[in-house]
């Protein structure tokens, strides 16, 4: 994958004028007041924020702060028929899977996967990908009742008390280090990184980072002046290997290997990786995998 070099990003941080949100259509703004969620617009995608607030976990004992790893999503976009591609990413604690599961299937929906993103997390954490085809307030209609079940049982559902966070990071430094800026919210820095190369669509529609094809590493600092990091790689077939080995050489631990769609083509399988260390060190881990990405691809396949 290409990279933007240092210089570039220089020019990105301090020549570039505000971006400005793109405005909501009518239509998508609708499915966030039905839902009660709050959401944005880009890239001809409405995301669809549900982040798990109120649940506190911990991983291998570190404090992980919702933007860490556990804010579910779901997303549409336009079709090339004038219909909504459906995807989403359902954060669950365990005894919210089958009733939630239940909720889309009754509903027509489709549940795609169902995975572990840690080890060691306290309480234990699932996700849950969903996907489906109709107008956007027909989607919204049949996702609702499954989105009004996430969170009903989390009362007393806390995690163990853990160390205080340590000092910021050094966010420009770990963006050097991987070649792409991230975003902070509150004390995780996550770096997102598009998979362009692969063109993957969907009914016309194009399966870009903002439906989830993406890879992405979450840092968030720990009380002894380290950080953790946690993440999303998304590969080709010929990929997984050679990033798994980069990840391992480098220390990091590799939680699991699934996919999160179905009959799509190219396939796309993505793994999750969890590490702990001085934030460079696992900054170059993640970039060591990163560099694996797309050095022999050249399938350029869709699904309609």
């Amino acid at each position: 994958m290409k990279f933007l070099s240092l210089a570039c990003m220089c020019i990105v941080l301090f020549s570039a004028a505000p971006v400005s949100a793109q405005q909501i259509p009518s239509d998508y703004q609708q499915v966030l007041t039905t839902l009660g969620k709050q959401g944005d617009f880009k890239d001809q995608v409405l995301k669809v924020n549900i982040p798990r607030n109120d649940v506190q976990v911990t991983v291998a004992g570190v404090a992980t702060p919702t933007p860490f790893g556990f804010g579910g999503w779901i997303a549409m976009t336009k079709a090339s028929d004038g219909n909504q591609v459906l995807m989403g990413d359902l954060v669950l604690l365990q005894d919210e899977v089958n009733p939630v599961m239940s909720a889309l299937l009754n509903a027509g929906l489709d549940v795609t996967a169902l995975h572990n993103h840690f080890f060691f997390d306290e309480p234990r954490m699932f996700y849950m990908h969903v996907h489906g085809h109709g107008s956007s307030a027909d989607l919204t209609k049949r996702i609702k009742p499954a989105l009004d079940l996430i969170g009903v049982s989390t009362k007393g559902a806390q995690a163990p008390a853990s160390s205080p966070a340590g000092p910021p990071l050094d966010t420009a430094k770990l963006a050097q280090i991987v070649g792409h800026m991230g975003e902070q919210s509150g004390s995780v820095y996550k770096i997102t990184i598009g998979r362009d190369d692969l063109k993957v669509s969907e009914m016309g529609a194009p399966i870009n980072a903002r439906m989830g094809l993406n890879t992405w590493a979450a840092f968030v600092p720990t009380a002894k002046g380290g950080a953790a990091i946690a993440g999303d790689v998304a590969m080709l077939e010929s990929e997984v290997t050679p990033a798994l080995k980069a990840l391992r050489t480098n220390g990091l631990q590799v939680v699991a290997i699934h996919h999160h769609m179905t009959n799509e083509r190219p396939m796309i399988i993505f793994l999750h990786y969890w590490g702990t260390g001085p934030a460079e060190t696992l900054a170059a881990g993640f970039k060591a995998a990163v560099d694996e990405l797309g050095k022999h691809n050249t399938s350029r396949a869709s699904r309609n």
